[in-house]
């Protein structure tokens, strides 16, 4: 927090009001949280201009997506909009491990940052219960019943945690005897990569939301018939799990711009969007509407319109592309460790990562506007030609923005450039793929249109899944492809524009609940491990106050 203008939260009283909400609309957190009724959807449809928020692919240098969105909804709101910000819940993960807090920085952040960054409002444990007490179930079925003529070697439904933790990605339970259960290999993945949260995150509503809870496919019988939640009647327990979830979360930004922080699916191995019912609460409260899409735009922001917008029938005004001229060093060939030495040639030979994402969103008749988010260590010359290639090679709107330093005035010129895009160019999106296409159409549409891979090769694994995808009738889902957030390649170590690569399918799998298959690429893991140093070594409690997240 910047010392000059330290921060001082309203009371979440104040913020619901200036969204016009009543008293009887919101149930208060503490003083500085509340949770929004599913009323308010039905009492204030949508009417706001949507704005997404999007970055090129990500390097350790940090683009500030997060802080890039709060920042431009602090802007508009200083130009006098009306204005809400709907942005993803943290998860523990990352927050412990390598990356620190999401709630972004400076003087463009939201609050109360650490709650937010930890337990919130108790919705990530709220998702690994519902989560967990799935695969209970499942197990206890098998136990009691004698397998019930489920395949021990086809349960697709692993636990969940919301933590980093290598160790628990393969494990054996079940040990102990005969009373401890029955014997069989499992794992854990992170509580990002559930499908619950996926679903949650989807979800229209109570109805929709047991719908879908009661889709979800969780393992196989030996006859090859499909076992899901409604089969194992676990679908009411698991809506009473999350039905205080399902409600949309309220905060405020260091400028008291409202926000909405509700679900936290990854990027890099989900779909990488906040919640349907936040957006579309947030549009029929405000006039702007800004959030983000995880990760790079071959990701979050694909995911975001080929799955988020198609599902719920959602379109965007303007999408924002945020740059810096750190990232794009790195993508020319720069080692962290000289990011504030002046390299024009490595800028330039970076920006094609940045050409390449601008090509990508013109993909869905949505030409951005390209924010350079600037650090304090960036110079002029660099500016100017990133400024110069943006506007007479790419032929995009461009603006600078020093949120973090300034908070919602640095932001202005990129709110003025926003509005102005969104008022005079905004068009529907189109959908890069047609869901009803066969899946590996729809894979080599993201791959090679999204990614620029040459060749998808299959591993018998997801040759195997296809076929059994394609028999159960599952051909017509969208892909939630799985890939590094590093790279637009499946492999980490290729920065910039790789060209000529081969994009590997591990497995393909089906999201029944949630509504999309996923395909794992490369090496991608939907556990996490953590850092040589993790950022958890730092967090410390000093006279009662929360230290050291970053």
């Amino acid at each position: 927090m910047n010392d000059r203008s330290p921060f001082k939260a309203a009371p979440i009283a104040q913020i619901a009001a200036r969204l016009g909400l009543k008293e009887t609309d919101w149930i208060p957190y503490g003083t500085t949280k509340a949770k929004v009724k599913l009323e308010v959807l039905k009492q204030h449809p949508p009417r706001g201009k949507l704005i997404l928020v999007s970055a090129l692919t990500p390097t350790p240098a940090g683009e500030g997506k997060t802080t890039t969105t709060i920042g431009l909804g602090q802007a508009l709101a200083h130009l006098g909009q009306s204005v809400a910000i709907a942005l993803r819940e943290p998860s523990l993960g990352p927050c412990l491990g390598m990356k620190g807090g999401a709630t972004g920085g400076g003087l463009s952040q939201v609050h109360p940052a650490e709650e937010i960054n930890l337990h919130f409002t108790g919705d990530f444990h709220a998702i690994t219960s519902a989560h967990n007490l799935l695969v209970a179930l499942l197990d206890n079925k098998i136990y009691r019943d004698g397998s019930a003529g489920i395949d021990p070697r086809r349960i697709t439904w692993k636990r969940v945690i919301d933590m980093n933790d290598r160790a628990l990605r393969d494990i054996i339970i079940g040990l102990g005897g005969v009373l401890q259960g029955i014997p069989r290999e499992s794992g854990f993945d992170i509580t990002a990569a559930s499908e619950i949260m996926a679903i949650l995150c989807l979800a229209r509503d109570y109805d929709d939301l047991k719908a879908r809870l009661g889709r979800i496919l969780v393992a196989f019988t030996f006859d090859g018939e499909p076992v899901t939640a409604d089969s194992l009647n676990a679908t009411g327990a698991l809506a009473a799990l999350l039905k205080d979830a399902l409600l949309p979360n309220l905060v405020q930004t260091t400028e008291g711009v409202p926000a909405f922080i509700h679900g936290g699916p990854f990027a890099n191995i989900a779909h990488g969007c906040n919640s349907v019912i936040a957006t579309q609460m947030a549009l029929g409260l405000a006039d702007w509407v800004i959030t983000e899409a995880g990760f790079g735009f071959d990701l979050g922001a694909e995911k975001f319109f080929d799955i988020k917008c198609q599902s719920a029938g959602l379109d965007t005004a303007a999408v924002v592309l945020v740059a810096t001229c750190r990232a794009l060093k790195m993508h020319g060939g720069v080692s962290k460790d000289h990011l504030t030495e002046k390299n024009t040639e490595a800028l330039q030979k970076g920006m094609a990562n940045l050409d390449k994402h601008v090509e990508n969103i013109d993909k869905f008749c949505e030409p951005p506007v390209v924010c350079l988010n600037r650090f304090a260590s960036d110079h002029d010359e660099e500016i100017e030609l990133v400024r110069s290639h943006c506007r007479n090679k790419l032929r995009v709107p461009f603006a600078v923005s020093n949120h973090f330093e300034a908070g919602g005035p640095g932001g202005e010129e990129l709110a003025r450039a926003v509005m102005k895009h969104a008022e005079k160019v905004s068009t529907p999106f189109c959908p890069l793929y047609d869901w009803q296409e066969d899946v590996k159409t729809k894979i080599w549409k993201v791959a090679n249109g999204m990614y620029g891979a040459e060749k998808i090769v299959y591993t018998k694994k997801a040759e195997r899944d296809l076929k059994s995808i394609e028999q159960l009738g599952y051909d017509q889902l969208p892909v939630c492809i799985a890939k590094t957030p590093q790279s637009l390649s499946d492999d980490p170590k290729l920065l910039g524009r790789p060209t000529g690569f081969t994009v590997t399918v591990r497995e393909i799998l089906i999201s029944a609940g949630a509504g999309f298959l996923v395909p794992i690429t490369g090496d991608i893991m939907r556990m996490p491990g953590l850092p040589e140093h993790p950022q958890a070594e730092h967090i410390d409690v000093v006279d009662g106050t929360i230290t050291g997240m970053k």
